[in-house]
């Protein structure tokens, strides 16, 4: 399920969204109890697979032509157990009728309070999608204003340094 919805204050800057929903998706690996890869039909040629493994997701990028980028939300994000959003966002151009995606958000959940493991932190992992890197520039604390924050920063992440793992 792919839909392109016209977003934000620039004309040339859209929203289009694929879902994460493992109904959607196309299972590669389904092992032991609890691990999972699914790929997920992306926009412009581009596809994700979420993988789950040891009570936590991950996405990893895979463009056009094949190569694989892992977002590393696990260490750029959080090493808690943690979960992805049903779908991503993804920020696209049109040029010559052709979708070019150039950053894609993601929602990140994630059980960092080990007391109180049902809380969940719900963070926006924004990666820039550029012939440079394909890598997370920020993520975006829970907050009133955090989808908005997260599309400028979606915006503006292919001049943004690749965030590196948590200690």
């Amino acid at each position: 399920l792919v839909s392109v919805a016209a977003q934000g204050s620039a004309p040339t800057t859209q929203s289009a969204y694929t879902s994460l929903d493992p109904k959607q998706c196309t299972k590669v690996k389904s092992a032991e109890a609890g691990d999972y890869e699914g790929r997920c039909r992306g926009i412009g040629g581009y596809s994700l697979l979420v993988v789950e493994g040891d009570l936590r997701q991950n996405i990893t990028v895979i463009t056009p032509q094949g190569a694989k980028h892992s977002l590393e939300l696990w260490q750029v994000v959080s090493p808690a157990f943690s979960s992805v959003g049903a779908k991503a966002e993804w920020r696209v151009t049109r040029k010559n009728g052709k979708v070019i995606p150039h950053a894609l958000i993601v929602r990140y959940n994630a059980s960092e309070d080990a007391e109180h493991p049902d809380k969940i932190t719900s963070y926006l992992a924004v990666a820039k999608i550029a012939s440079s890197a394909i890598c997370v520039t920020e993520k975006i604390p829970p907050g009133t204003k955090a989808n908005e924050q997260a599309r400028v920063a979606a915006d503006n992440a292919s001049s943004k340094e690749c965030l590196k793992a948590q200690p």
